[in-house]
């Protein structure tokens, strides 16, 4: 069942975000979604755990870095549908004077966000309309809410693998990054093809996500992914499966999806 009112024409096709939303136990989703849903699921049958440790891994990176790092500023490219434990609502939780500023070019997500993601009093929380493909206009637009001289945590979940060319998903980090300070953080998770990690599953998933759901995805090599890192300072434990990021005494086991906090020197 949907909690997000009558379906129009754009329900007949399976989303993005509504289809995560969907494995994360959410109600935003439609029919459609559900079906893809099902069917990646059972191609790569950890896909709602992989879903379930991203937002954990988002938990974890956001309270270490506003509580044990200071930082006060937020840029997370490519929301998503609000959930529980949002970026905001964790920064928020540990400094309410944060600033956050969430980026995504769904309609509906940014519908809900414009909704549901409200800021504390002492606190901003803002929302912009734009591609990941287009940095320069995410950097431009942020810049009305945070301070480019101070840290910024930029955080970029799940977004990279939208970016189907390599080459042209490194210069948007480059670019990204190239605009806040030293002392600011990449925040970063990517599904991975990678055999140890359980990443074949996803090879034959996103084939039939690009025959069947919008928008076209990629899975990538851990090193692949660790080329997004590139002239930045990893945070211990480095790029690890997400779920085991800093995970504590719970030695869960690893998901085909990568993380990991780095830090511009």
């Amino acid at each position: 069942m949907s909690g997000i009112g009558p379906a129009g024409p754009a329900a007949s096709v399976a989303n993005g975000a509504r289809v995560w939303n969907y494995w994360i136990g959410g109600r935003d989703n439609y029919t459609a979604d559900q079906r893809v849903g099902e069917q990646v699921a059972g191609m790569l049958p950890v896909i709602r755990e992989v879903a379930r440790a991203d937002r954990a891994f988002l938990g974890r990176a956001v309270r270490l870095l506003a509580d044990g790092h200071g930082v006060r500023q937020f840029l997370d490219i490519g929301t998503g549908l609000p959930t529980v434990e949002n970026t905001h609502e964790i920064a928020q939780g540990v400094a309410p004077e944060s600033r956050i500023v969430y980026v995504d070019n769904d309609p509906m997500v940014l519908m809900y966000a414009r909704t549901l993601l409200t800021s504390s009093p002492e606190g901003v929380t803002e929302y912009v309309d734009a591609d990941v493909h287009d940095p320069d206009t995410i950097v431009r637009r942020a810049a009305g809410t945070l301070d480019l001289t101070r840290p910024v945590a930029v955080m970029m979940l799940g977004i990279l693998n939208f970016v189907l060319d390599t080459d042209t998903a490194r210069e948007v980090v480059r670019r990204i990054m190239a605009a806040v300070p030293s002392g600011s953080f990449l925040v970063l998770t990517h599904p991975t093809v990678d055999a140890e990690v359980g990443g074949q599953g996803n090879i034959e998933a996103v084939r039939f996500w690009n025959d069947h759901a919008t928008p076209p995805v990629t899975a990538r090599t851990r090193a692949e992914i660790a080329g997004f890192l590139d002239g930045l300072e990893l945070l211990e434990p480095g790029l690890v499966p997400c779920s085991q990021w800093r995970a504590g005494t719970d030695s869960p086991a690893p998901v085909p999806q990568f993380g990991a906090v780095a830090v511009k020197p």
